[in-house]
């Protein structure tokens, strides 16, 4: 597979949603799918699939379909999913607690090294096996340990300070739930990911209003 540049977000963004219908087929013993069968399920267009895939290669043949292990395989190489991440959660209540106990994330390679909290209830405690430790301790942590990814899962008001903290100790990308659009330094070579659930809340709420 070759990697072509200039590779769109969109198409990007499109590809976990590949990699989770295509899971599905192969727990359903599906072994080839058409980009006209996979339309129907995924409920992009068939041109919009093909289109999506040659930029990363030649995948399937014409009058044969995708084969489903392949194809998966293959995204989730793209989506470099071939290894694995060593990632801290940083703010232990809900968002975070629910991210330590979703166990898919994981099976696909994210392993969970830390939980930090300020709160000293919650500190000591264990979930999923991880004890949480004091956010003090953050910066100690990622010095002495090779950390790849932070989960901020804080108050806005917190959010900066541990995101300066991830970044002075040489964390690669941040998923960022604190409601904060986070200042990253341009020199900084960092990938972040922000999740704001409101802001997706109200997107819903104004799409229920008939307005599109």
């Amino acid at each position: 597979m070759e990697k072509k540049k200039n590779i769109s977000m969109a198409v990007i963004k499109r590809l976990p949603k590949y990699h989770r219908y295509l899971r599905e087929l192969i727990q359903n013993d599906v072994d080839r799918i058409s980009s006209k069968e996979l339309s129907e399920k995924i409920g992009f267009t068939a041109s919009q699939i093909r289109q999506d895939l040659n930029n990363f290669g030649d995948f399937g043949q014409q009058g044969y379909g995708y084969n489903v292990k392949e194809l998966f395989n293959e995204i989730s190489n793209i989506l470099g999913l071939t290894r694995e991440y060593r990632t801290v959660i940083i703010g232990a209540g809900n968002i975070g607690q629910a991210i330590a106990n979703y166990s898919y994330f994981s099976k696909i390679g994210f392993k969970f090294e830390g939980i930090f909290d300020i709160n000293p209830k919650i500190i000591g405690l264990k979930i999923n096996d991880i004890e949480v430790m004091d956010i003090d301790l953050l910066g100690e942590f990622l010095t002495s340990n090779q950390v790849d990814v932070g989960i901020i899962c804080v108050p806005r008001k917190s959010a900066q300070k541990v995101c300066d903290t991830l970044i002075q100790n040489g964390i690669k990308g941040i998923w960022n739930f604190a409601p904060v659009d986070l200042q990253i330094p341009r020199e900084a070579n960092i990938i972040i990911e922000n999740v704001h659930l409101s802001e997706s809340l109200l997107t819903l709420s104004c799409l229920m209003t008939g307005i599109v």
